[in-house]
């Protein structure tokens, strides 16, 4: 069982901490810093149905997560070459509800760890992202491509669907996940699979909004929406590392992609629905007799050529944008990225390439790097290709590895262990003074129960009644009313005396 102290001093009415911390030496590395491990002594938590979302009413434990445990990156190594994480997946926002019936729970194994490359390596052959997970956002939520795994079935007539029976489909026109998934993604626009793995799709809102990356929050209907009333932008944090190693940016990029100065606006994606305009093929007129450029590549195929090859037509059942498909690359009809180009009767800008990345500074990179962006339409809804196109841009590198693998990469260095390991810290105002009381408080590890002491003398200390238990969050407090009755001067000290049973495995 861990204990840990705090101590804290006032004389009079005149309070201050009486403990120093020493701060770890700060690494140049985004790969390690922008990962957001302020939560991770938070439970995770879900809403089970909408009338608990609208009352408010969450809980730390469901069906396939019988015990608690901590939300997001509880720990991080590193070597020379890998940076390496140990992960819940689990969000530190309330999760949930969903209208599917998938639960999340704890991905963590005995085994499993994410690894990442410190050095990108892009090469001139790219690697399709392929399914399951192609990257991890900074909370540790799971990122996964555009695709939701099903296509469409010629000889059945229809989309096969996860209990459809008819197998994945043709693999020629893939359903895109968000128009086809949306009404089973929670108010962050994430979803559980069958295997508990919590993940983004597209625009994961929430933990943008945790950043601070132009997005409210409805605190009554708990709703996340984009900031479109401004016209002014701060740059985008990283909201997350693709398995290439190559940083994940929210939608706002400089407008000069080499000027920190240029104004910030929304990074505008390189793709466009096939509706006729830019060039592109109006599948609405043509039928899906057709694949873009870029899908032909990424299906390693020739033309279609036969019906037995062809979608479905444009109707309200699938409507324009129902399939991948159903969108083309700008590069590939004539435009050039990153400059006002014009093609025949249409001119336009865009930023990214076809695998959603530019090369550009950045915040965290001055001098530059390639970056993937989330993408947006100017209303703030997410537009394909979301987060990155079919391929990385950089080379796969990234998996979930195993302990014996990186134990073996040495020397290893922690650069982070929080969680129940996290040590407790006093909050930002620690002290609060109110005639005889005294009020302190502190960042706790839930499920932690702490032992308050006091003394006049630094010799002789008792301890106050009740301990106190860190519920419902990562602080904790108490307060003793008759502080200033028989002393001028008071100590305080917390220790944590024991911590709840939680869900371990991956720990």
């Amino acid at each position: 069982m861990k204990s840990s102290s705090l101590r804290i001093s006032f004389l009079a009415v005149t309070a201050f901490a009486a403990f120093g911390l020493i701060a770890p030496a700060v690494l140049a590395d985004p790969l390690l810093s922008s990962w957001l491990t302020t939560n991770s002594t938070k439970y995770a938590r879900i809403y089970t149905s909408p009338a608990n979302r609208t009352a408010g009413v969450s809980t730390t434990t469901w069906t396939g997560q019988t015990s608690p445990t901590y939300a997001g990156i509880h720990e991080i190594n590193f070597s020379a070459s890998w940076v390496y994480l140990k992960n819940t997946g689990l969000a530190s926002y309330v999760m949930g509800p969903w209208n599917n019936p998938n639960l999340p729970k704890n991905q963590g194994t005995a085994t499993k760890v994410y690894r990442f490359p410190r050095t990108p390596v892009i090469p001139a052959t790219k690697t399709p992202t392929g399914m399951g997970v192609i990257g991890v956002l900074v909370d540790g939520v799971s990122i996964y491509n555009t695709s939701d795994g099903f296509s469409y079935s010629v000889a059945n007539g229809k989309d096969a669907t996860p209990n459809g029976g008819i197998g994945a489909g043709d693999g020629i026109w893939n359903r895109d996940a968000w128009p086809n998934e949306f009404v089973s993604f929670d108010y962050a626009l994430n979803h559980p699979q069958p295997s508990g793995d919590y993940h983004s799709h597209a625009n994961p809102i929430a933990v943008r909004y945790q950043l601070g990356d132009n997005v409210n929050y409805d605190a009554a209907t708990k709703i996340y929406s984009e900031n479109t009333a401004t016209t002014t932008f701060a740059h985008s944090p990283i909201i997350g590392w693709m398995n290439d190693g190559l940083p994940y940016y929210g939608p706002y990029g400089y407008s000069n992609p080499l000027d920190a100065t240029s104004p910030v606006r929304r990074m505008v994606s390189g793709y466009v629905l096939r509706d006729g305009s830019y060039g592109t093929t109006n599948l609405t007129a043509t039928g899906r007799t057709t694949l873009p450029a870029w899908a032909l590549a990424a299906q390693n195929r020739a033309q279609l050529s036969s019906s037995a090859q062809y979608g479905p037509a444009v109707n309200t059942t699938y409507a324009l944008g129902h399939f991948s498909e159903d969108y083309d690359y700008l590069g590939d009809l004539g435009f050039t990225q990153g400059t006002s180009s014009t093609v025949g009767a249409y001119t336009t800008l865009y930023d990214l390439n076809k695998y959603n990345v530019r090369y550009c500074v950045t915040p965290e990179f001055p001098n530059g790097t390639w970056a993937y962006f989330a993408t947006i339409s100017s209303t703030g809804a997410p537009w394909y290709p979301y987060n990155a196109g079919r391929w990385y841009y950089g080379t796969k590198n990234a998996a979930a590895s195993t302990t014996t693998v990186m134990n073996a990469d040495t020397p290893l260095t922690q650069y982070y262990k929080g969680a129940a390991s996290t040590a407790e810290t006093w909050t930002a105002s620690p002290v609060t003074v109110s005639g005889s009381a005294v009020t302190i408080s502190w960042n706790a590890v839930e499920g932690g129960t702490y032992q308050v002491s006091a003394t006049s003398d630094l010799a002789t200390w008792t301890n106050l009644a009740p301990t106190v238990t860190a519920t419902g969050g990562n602080s904790a407090g108490f307060t003793e009313t008759d502080a200033t009755s028989s002393s001028k001067k008071r100590f305080y000290k917390i220790t944590r005396t024991g911590l709840a049973t939680y869900d371990s495995v991956g720990y």
